[in-house]
């Protein structure tokens, strides 16, 4: 009488263990189901898009940084020039006794 005659096989013995166990079938079989494929191919398609996305908003980033330098910086800083001397001419004719001009609309 042998030892597998009318008995369990053990994981690990015999050809169980040859064919890999019950939790590497399952994993196998779940890996290769249509679903993960397809989520697969989901994370890799939003993947490629938010890298795409990312791209063009640095390059957007660039450009708005780059006129925001060029164009309004050196305006601020004419302003506030603009602002230092009318308030220095201000406190002069104040200091001479003129009445101070009156900065806004004329009628």
């Amino acid at each position: 009488m042998s030892a597998r005659a009318g008995g369990v096989s053990l994981p690990g013995r015999g050809a169980a263990g040859k064919s890999g166990g019950v939790l590497s079938r399952v994993t196998s079989s779940f890996s290769e189901s249509p679903i993960v494929y397809k989520g697969k191919r989901v994370a890799s398609d939003a993947s490629f898009v938010a890298k795409k996305l990312l791209k063009s908003t640095g390059k957007a980033a660039w450009i708005a940084g780059t006129t925001f330098i060029v164009l309004v910086v050196p305006l601020i800083i004419v302003m506030d020039r603009d602002q230092q001397l009318s308030d220095l001419e201000m406190q002069q004719a104040s200091l001479l006794g003129a009445p101070p001009a009156i900065s806004g609309p004329q009628k």
